[in-house]
């Protein structure tokens, strides 16, 4: 990577923190520098010399640079370490905010006042489906099956959350595709029921396409939430693409069809809820 390229990503991620163009372009300019004057970080920045003292003030402000007043005024970016630390609270500071605004607003009333008896949703992404994963968890009252497709979704975070449903009382069943990964689940949840799944499609190819998208996780939460995903990975070793299905207020006998079906290759010995 050329380091022309690694500059301008640094300025593309300072935007995405809420630093403007000009103010991301002067402090990663100074950033290159021990100190400089307002015509030298306009050379390096290819900031206007008229927009360097506007954003020079911003970034002061923010605490990210140091102004010395000399003539010509001198400055200088704080180092990277106080850099990060300053716009990571700056960052939790307004998630915070726009969290509580959020919780704030007011529902819409709904112009037919239907009721919905349930719900199917789908989501995108790791981060996301890997944080739903854990709301629905951290709901858990009673009972969690989970089956494992793919060994990333085994994630510390999930373990955690798991530990913490067990500590809370809730049944904790999980199914994986290999012993390997079923010893690892139970040397960190002793507790837990584990078992290898029978599904053994859950690896295997959904289409002939010369892709692999496989299922990667499968949750059901106390028989009313139900959450699917697949990982869709290219035969070209580009990034994997996971998305996920997820509903709520399904009837009894679909509910129970799903759990059956994912506590396949679990002996009703082993079972915990096989009389709920």
């Amino acid at each position: 990577m050329s380091d022309r390229t690694k500059r301008e990503q640094s300025i593309e991620l300072l935007q995405q923190l809420g630093l403007k163009e000009y103010e991301a372009r002067c402090f990663v300019a100074l950033c290159r520098l021990p100190s400089g004057t307002a015509k030298q970080i306009s050379e390096i920045s290819e900031v206007p010399r008229t927009r360097i003292y506007d954003a020079i003030r911003v970034l002061e402000a923010k605490g990210l640079v140091e102004v010395q007043h000399a003539s010509p005024k001198q400055f200088r970016a704080v180092s990277v370490e106080e850099a990060a630390t300053t716009l990571r609270e700056d960052f939790a500071d307004r998630t915070d905010d726009l969290l509580q605004e959020l919780r704030g607003l007011e529902p819409a009333t709904s112009e037919d006042g239907a009721d919905v008896s349930h719900e199917v949703w789908s989501l995108s992404g790791e981060t996301a489906i890997g944080t739903r994963t854990l709301e629905l968890l951290d709901d858990a009252e009673e009972e969690v099956v989970i089956v494992v497709g793919h060994p990333g979704v085994l994630t510390e975070e999930l373990l955690d959350a798991l530990e913490d449903g067990q500590n809370d009382g809730v049944d904790v069943i999980v199914g994986t595709l290999t012993e390997e990964i079923r010893e690892r689940v139970q040397t960190d949840l002793p507790d837990a029921e584990t078992f290898v799944t029978g599904l053994e499609w859950l690896n295997e190819s959904m289409d002939d396409t010369g892709d692999d998208t496989v299922i990667s996780r499968l949750l059901l939460v106390d028989r009313r939430a139900i959450l699917v995903s697949t990982l869709h990975e290219t035969a070209s070793g580009a990034p994997a693409d996971e998305k996920a299905i997820f509903g709520t207020g399904f009837t009894n006998g679909l509910v129970v069809v799903a759990r059956r079906l994912m506590a396949t290759g679990l002996g009703s010995s082993a079972d915990p809820g096989l009389s709920l």
